[in-house]
């Protein structure tokens, strides 16, 4: 597959097909006009292998616009899952970034409150245990100064060393998340865009598939015409050769006796294919003069003629020689 089509390409193949089968049809009646029975039953046969190929390539054609429609069906619900994932990871991402931020915010107001006591405490003249009991009016008293000052000290410590913590541990899990969230968005881009290639893959496919059912169509029409033709000319021979021109190969030839159809040969007696030329018919042959076809043989096939002469030098003088015969 693959890069499967530019956009409105699947259009242009269709206009072109139309255009294609609309020309076959304006020149459809030159075509049967012309040629024998035989030749337009040819034709026929011509365009019914022809059809086969294309029904083949029509088959082949379906069969692959249905691998890509069920290819952009999966694609599509794993654009949907890549998207779902890719947006769950941005609101943990947002969660860890804002606990990172209280993290922060926390540590920095534990750090100032702890500075602000100390200062406090030096400038009470209370910074170590000496002065605390020395200050005190009881042994209860100095003992319960100094708790107060390690329990909160102690719980300072406790509160910036959690917020230490955290903060580390928020910067490591928010980093991840933006990684895990950047490389969502690069394979969720990459899936969008294989669908776009696959869509226009589907429309290529389809356009190929009507292409290819027109021309069967149009071809089936041209071989009804041309074996109705070939049947009136094979009923009319006379009628449908009168004053046509026909293109032949004439060989010449110098045989005694009789033709096939029971006349002895002579000059003017023509061996014809009686598919192309009908016997009896008479013609104008450039270079030879009058003659009339009267006789077949085995090497007389299709546009090819002989020609009778008195003399073989004469027949090998003549030879064989492309000439466009007139027929009466």
């Amino acid at each position: 597959m693959p890069p499967v089509g530019e956009p409105g390409r699947g259009l242009r193949v269709a206009l072109v097909a139309a255009f294609v089968v609309t020309l076959a049809a304006l020149q459809l009646p030159a075509a049967v006009g012309a040629g024998s029975p035989s030749r337009l039953r040819e034709r026929a046969q011509e365009l019914r292998s022809e059809n086969s190929s294309l029904e083949q390539q029509a088959q082949a054609s379906w069969l692959s616009s249905a691998t890509l429609s069920t290819r952009l069906t999966q694609t599509q619900s794993a654009l949907g899952r890549l998207r779902a994932r890719r947006e769950a990871i941005a609101a943990h991402r947002a969660e860890a970034e804002q606990s990172l931020r209280m993290a922060r915010h926390t540590l920095t107001v534990s750090q100032s409150r702890l500075a602000d006591r100390l200062r406090l405490l030096y400038e009470q003249g209370q910074s170590d245990p000496m002065s605390v009991l020395v200050g005190a009016t009881s042994v209860d008293d100095a003992i319960n100064r100094m708790e107060s000052l390690h329990r909160i000290a102690g719980l300072d410590r406790e509160v910036i060393d959690a917020a230490k913590s955290a903060r580390a541990r928020l910067t490591i899990v928010t980093q991840r998340l933006a990684d895990d969230e950047a490389r969502a968005r690069e394979t969720e881009a990459a899936t969008a865009a294989t669908l776009v290639a696959l869509e226009a893959a589907q429309r290529e496919q389809a356009a190929r598939l009507a292409s290819l059912r027109a021309q069967r169509s149009a071809n089936s029409s041209q071989i009804s015409t041309l074996e109705s033709r070939a049947r009136e000319l094979a009923a009319t021979p006379s009628a449908g050769q009168s004053g046509r021109t026909l293109t032949v190969l004439a060989t010449g030839y110098s045989l005694t006796g009789h033709t096939s159809s029971g006349v002895p040969v002579g000059y003017g007696i023509v061996a014809v294919d009686p598919s192309v030329i009908a016997l009896g018919t008479k013609m104008t042959i450039p270079g030879y003069g009058e003659g009339v076809a009267a006789d077949t043989g085995g090497a007389v096939a299709g546009g090819h003629i002989d020609l009778w002469f008195p003399t073989e030098a004469e027949a090998l003088a003549w030879g064989s020689r492309t000439v466009t015969v007139t027929l009466h």
